[in-house]
């Protein structure tokens, strides 16, 4: 097929044939790009007839009809935290609920109003556990490695002996809390499961029946395939592709069989995200009991994995030969291919949103405030065909009025804050649409530049957004100014310039950063930035923005120079398994925030700023 009708068709399935790079060009689409991107949305080949499919709406920044999600009611600042890599002395490892709610108590102490954290979606069943909280088995449910086992009420029901089993399990953990040692989830698992185990058959109050009964009523039909799901991927392995093809489809004979077979299984996966629903509901009441403005704000993900729970419920509504990511930018030079399934923007209209609206839902209770990772992707997001590079994706539209929709009625519904996180390659309406139905974007000073490349003042920043210096996928603040990024990317082959001229570029911009901290008198001119009192500057210059909330990275606030994730990487970096440390590497420990002269510093940068600039 000549490009004429290639882009026409591709037009007529909301598929880009050209796109606008990072650097402001506009950049042609590979044919054989459009073409498995159309054999994936089910386009006929060429010489056959196309079907006949309504045009997606043109893109508009007017919203028609579109319910306004809350906005903040005050400026306040937070802390945004990846909550695995925060242990205490008591935690197993890994952070958990209790964790959250003692972070609470601490942040609120020095006058935070929220606490981000990582999505805290659900991984494996059984080990190996994935790492990445970005590429979860569930959105919709909730990670049991969160679970504080001592927090269960049945475990102050226990025998002597079964509360010394538990201990034993709990020792060799702690003990690891530290340490700078790699987080082990599969130890962390391995752990929690066999004593949550002891505490699925503890009797229950009748009090407590009642309420888990209610619970799995609640969920319903989403709650008894994941937990069906789990059952069988302890089974047959994680990535239901591979399992046996009578067991393919969750409403066939064969899955009715197992869900009768396997009932016992599948009840202690679904008691087990109860106790989930428990901790995080009771973590966020105590986050407000205390006075924060808005306690916890999740993070919903941008998909889920092609193998998981999620993919095999709802496989009549993903895309297959495609996955979702990112073009090339600035930091991200190759681009980025996350591996899981996008929506099919057809069968989801078909179905009214509701899988949609459903999912949202779920991840927002329990919360003040949700952010969407990648927001973009409810309006476009970048396809890349299987077995194609990431830069050779193209992006695909959905109708960006009706998932908006949802995302704001879902908010507004629940009473809680929506924030977008929608950073990188981004059409001016797309911010202008999200603005309108009320959704918070995202500001990160280090792409906070006006169109000559300079810093842009604070007086300039938009205020119906979250301001943060960088995100889970930056280095922190502290290696950024040192400009070990650069060496990082360079060593691990991210960078498709010369590492020397992309040092110097680094070194520019930092340069541009220091000039305009100086013009603001949070440093003397010519100062050095590559110290916490540089990383103190940055966050002070976020405060003097309007932005209506402020996030303060805990890893920046300890002097953490490791950064969680390195894009491009899998196994030559350890994503996302990099406990709380301070420059040196030494664990920080929850009980050491409060005094903690970084924390404390950062604090105080924010907290008068945030108040005098209201």
């Amino acid at each position: 097929m000549d490009r004429a009708e290639l882009v026409r068709r591709a037009g007529a399935r909301g598929v880009a044939a050209s796109y606008r790079d990072w650097r402001g060009r506009e950049a042609d689409v590979a044919p054989e790009t459009l073409e498995a991107v159309l054999r994936a949305l089910g386009d006929p080949p060429a010489g056959h007839p196309p079907a006949i499919t309504p045009a997606l709406p043109v893109v508009s920044a007017a919203p028609a009809a579109c319910a306004l999600a809350p906005l903040p009611g005050r400026r306040c600042w937070g802390l945004t935290v990846q909550l695995y890599s925060l242990r205490s002395r008591e935690s197993w490892g890994h952070g958990d609920f209790a964790d959250l709610t003692r972070l609470a108590a601490t942040a609120r102490g020095l006058g935070a109003g929220f606490l981000l954290v990582n999505p805290l979606h659900a991984a494996e069943p059984k080990p190996p556990v994935s790492s990445s909280p970005y590429l979860p088995m569930s959105r919709r449910f909730t990670s049991p490695l969160y679970i504080r086992v001592a927090d269960v009420p049945e475990h102050a029901l226990l025998d002597a002996a079964d509360r010394d089993r538990i201990d034993a399990l709990a020792g060799p953990l702690r003990a690891r809390n530290a340490t700078g040692d790699l987080i082990d989830r599969d130890a962390v698992w391995t752990a929690k499961r066999a004593a949550l185990d002891i505490l699925y058959l503890a009797p229950r109050s009748p009090r407590r029946r009642a309420e888990y009964e209610k619970f799995r009523g609640r969920e319903g039909q989403a709650l008894d395939d994941w937990a069906i799901w789990c059952a069988l991927a302890e089974i047959h392995g994680p990535d239901w592709r591979t399992w046996p093809p009578r067991l393919a489809r969750p409403r066939s004979p064969a899955v009715a069989a197992e869900r009768r077979r396997l009932a016992r299984q599948a009840d202690f996966h679904a008691w087990l995200q109860w106790l989930t629903d428990e901790q995080l509901a009771a973590a966020q009441l105590a986050a407000r009991g205390m006075g924060m403005d808005i306690g916890i704000i999740n993070d919903l993900a941008v998909g889920a994995h092609p193998g998981g729970a999620d993919a095999w419920a709802h496989q009549d509504l993903l895309v297959s030969g495609v996955s979702v990511g990112a073009p090339p930018d600035e930091f991200n030079q190759l681009g980025q291919d996350w591996t899981m399934p996008p929506w099919h923007p057809e069968r989801l209209a078909e179905r009214g949103y509701r899988p949609l609206a459903d999912l949202i839902g779920a991840v927002a209770s329990r919360s003040g405030g949700l952010r969407v990772d990648h927001v973009m992707g409810l309006l476009r997001l970048w396809w890349v065909p299987a077995g194609m590079t990431p830069d050779r994706g193209t992006y695909v539209r959905c109708d960006h009025q009706a998932m908006v929709g949802v995302l704001a009625r879902e908010a507004a519904s629940a009473g809680i804050l929506a924030i977008g996180e929608d950073l990188g390659t981004v059409d001016p309406w797309i911010r202008e649409y999200l603005a309108a139905c009320g959704i918070l974007g995202t500001s990160m000073l280090w792409f906070e530049r006006r169109k000559d490349g300079t810093p842009r003042p604070p007086g300039e920043w938009r205020r119906a957004c979250l301001a943060t210096v960088g995100t889970h996928d930056m280095p922190p603040a502290a290696a950024f100014l040192s400009g070990e990024h650069v060496a990082l990317r360079a060593e691990l082959g991210l960078l498709t310039r010369q590492a020397d001229i992309e040092r110097a570029d680094a070194e520019m911009a930092l340069s541009a950063w220091a000039g305009a901290l100086a013009g603001e008198g949070l440093i003397p001119p010519g100062a050095r930035l590559a110290t916490m009192e540089g990383v103190v500057a940055l966050y002070a210059y976020l405060a003097r923005t309007p932005a209506a909330l402020i996030g303060v990275s805990l890893a920046d606030a300890v002097g953490e120079r490791r950064p969680q994730n390195m894009p491009g990487t899998t196994d030559e970096y350890p994503n996302w398994r990099i406990p709380l440390a301070d420059g040196d590497g030494r664990p920080v420990l929850l009980e050491d925030l409060a005094a903690h002269p970084g924390v404390q510093s950062l604090a105080n940068a924010v907290t008068l700023l945030t108040i005098t600039a209201e």
